[in-house]
């Protein structure tokens, strides 16, 4: 499956944050989960209960306790776990994802002019198969990104109610991803 087939399956997409919100999300529609929590200890069994309901597990290793900021992580991920694919600030990371055969998602927060120019320039050179821009609210920027590039982009980060929704939506976005659960059954 390709990366925008992924969204297109799910423009809103669960992220979850600790068990309750595992549990809610699985009564959801959304079909992408971003595991936002676990530990080497459990992400395993979490990564199983969401591809036990036939959904799309994606984990954020760089919140995963246990694992480092090493392409080892995404090793762990791939050959201890079911998941689909990783988030990550670290561009490293997701490059080795797609080499092991995942989804990588980079995960980047852009604060400043600086921070939208390293983006572009991660782009360019790991081609991540997502990019998934932080905070989400931020309808100019998602605009400019997505002038930028083909790579399908997900808006995260502070989206708090459906205005928010479909402004990221009117701005270019792909998808949202969002730990506020009302939103996964909207």
């Amino acid at each position: 499956m390709k990366a925008i087939e992924l969204l297109e399956t799910s423009p809103v997409i669960a992220a979850v944050k600790d068990e309750k919100g595992l549990k809610r999300c699985f009564e959801s529609e959304c079909q992408v989960v971003f595991v936002l929590y676990g530990s080497i200890c459990n992400i395993g069994t979490i990564v199983d209960q969401i591809k036990a309901r036939g959904k799309t597990a994606i984990v954020h290793v760089d919140l995963i306790a246990g694992l480092n900021a090493k392409e080892i992580a995404v090793d762990f991920v791939k050959q201890n776990t079911q998941a689909d694919g990783i988030i990550s600030t670290k561009p490293l990371l997701v490059k080795r994802a797609l080499e092991l055969g995942l989804f990588g998602i980079q995960r980047t927060f852009i604060i400043d002019s600086m921070a939208m120019n390293t983006t572009k320039k991660q782009i360019d050179t790991f081609h991540p198969d997502l990019v998934e821009i932080m905070p989400g609210v931020m309808p100019k920027v998602l605009k400019e990104i997505r002038e930028y590039t083909d790579i399908p982009i997900i808006a995260g980060g502070l989206i708090s109610d459906k205005k928010d929704i479909m402004a990221a939506f009117s701005a270019g976005a792909d998808a949202i991803s969002t730990t506020k659960e009302d939103l996964w059954f909207v």
